[in-house]
């Protein structure tokens, strides 16, 4: 099996002040392309022990990523660390030096004499283009592994990794095939029961799934050859278990509703209380739901306990009602205060209004739970977009009573 490491350099990571985001971006695209990584370590800006761990890795791995540490300042040891792990000294390379002329003469600046030292590599590199900033990254061979180095800053990672050091890897393995990775969002199900629901698919050898908990979705990943003739069949079968709660496939919910709207355009009115517009500001995230969205209203939370008390799911629907009329949209969403740990929510359509009064299973913080209820109420809307059962199952809500008025029905009270 291929042994595909990276070193992440500097105190700042190594000390969490700032998140790794390169490791989990490499670990992703990586994995994509057959190239999955055998192990991750963070070393701080000390020579010798950044040194050793090149060496380290440079025995027991096949290809090895050095993030960070190639800039101009004293603390970037990682061109020096190379050298000394391979036993040659660091030569100046005269065509970085212009390289980098070039960049500051583009800025209208003058470079400063600190750069040279970006120029510094270690003897028989080959220097890697860095189109985006003044740090070029390199390559060695080291005992056993192929090292690309590269420097911290993300943007300047990523086009390097892209564009210089994925297509050297594919030269070199070639027989590392891509894999593609099939994506499908889950609300309302637990990670584990989804692992318990899959756990009997029989699978190809070459096809692996893989989960990632994002409150209050779970992402299922299906990871295949590309273009393999197998893959509509698994994921047929993956969609007939995980059911309606499955709320997006290939596209998060909100891009999925947005989907929806763009082939059917309806225009939304939302009417928050609890959620607190958070359903609102969700909506502006996707450019066909920002669209459709007629109007908003933010209704204070404070209700008097004799209202609220009273007829909640029939307070839900009186104001998804009183929304679609007043603003004239096609469809509004409401959803009302919360009162004893429970919520009634409730959508408006031209076929008819449903509404329904809900707790959670277990206590969320605030923020968490406003985020779980503004779910529900844009699944409630996916799932009317889509024809399914508006009022759905979910393992994290307790559906404490539900109701359903045909259109000919809510013409008829009108009419009285």
């Amino acid at each position: 099996m291929l042994q595909v490491v990276m070193i992440s350099t500097g105190e700042e990571v190594l000390h969490g002040d700032i998140v790794d985001t390169n490791a989990a971006w490499l670990s992703r695209l990586f994995f994509q392309h057959g190239f999955a990584l055998s192990r991750r370590t963070t070393v701080g800006d000390h020579l010798e022990i950044l040194a050793s761990e090149i060496e380290q890795c440079s025995l027991t791995a096949d290809l090895v990523i050095v993030n960070g540490g190639l800039g101009p300042t004293t603390d970037d040891l990682t061109a020096q660390a190379a050298a000394v792990a391979a036993g040659v000294g660091l030569e100046q390379s005269e065509f970085w030096v212009e390289q980098m002329l070039e960049k500051y003469r583009a800025f209208g600046r003058e470079m400063p004499q600190g750069n040279l030292k970006q120029a510094m590599l270690p003897e028989g590199a080959e220097i890697l283009d860095n189109p985006v900033g003044t740090a070029c990254g390199f390559q060695m061979k080291l005992n056993r592994a192929h090292l690309f180095f590269t420097p911290g800053v993300p943007s300047e990672f990523q086009v390097m990794v892209e564009q210089e050091i994925l297509p050297r890897m594919k030269a070199l393995h070639p027989e590392v095939s891509t894999l593609e990775c099939h994506r499908l969002y889950c609300f309302g199900l637990s990670e584990s029961g989804i692992n318990d629901t899959l756990s009997t698919l029989n699978l190809p050898p070459s096809f692996q799934l893989g989960y990632r908990s994002s409150m209050p979705f779970i992402e299922v990943k299906l990871f295949t050859p590309k273009g393999d003739a197998q893959v509509p069949v698994v994921m047929d079968e993956i969609r007939k278990r995980l059911g309606e709660n499955i709320v997006g496939v290939g596209l998060n919910l909100l891009d999925t509703i947005g989907s929806h709207f763009s082939q059917s355009p309806y225009t939304l009115t939302v009417a928050e209380q609890f959620t607190g517009g958070d359903v609102l500001n969700w909506l502006q995230d996707n450019p066909a739901t920002q669209s459709a969205l007629s109007q908003a209203w933010l209704l204070t939370t404070h209700v008097d306990p004799s209202i609220s008390d009273a007829e909640p799911m029939g307070a839900a629907l009186a104001m998804a009602a009183a929304a679609r009329q007043q603003t004239g949209s096609d469809l509004a969403l409401v959803c009302g205060s919360l009162h004893e740990g429970a919520i009634s929510i409730a959508l408006s359509t031209p076929k008819g209004d449903w509404a329904q009064h809900v707790r959670t299973k277990r206590e969320y913080a605030n923020k968490t739970h406003r985020k779980m209820v503004a779910t529900l109420m844009l699944d409630m809307l996916r799932r009317w977009q889509t024809g399914e059962t508006v009022v759905g199952q979910y393992e994290s809500f307790e559906t404490l009573s539900e109701l359903f008025l045909p259109v000919e029905t809510i013409y008829t009270n009108q009419s009285k």
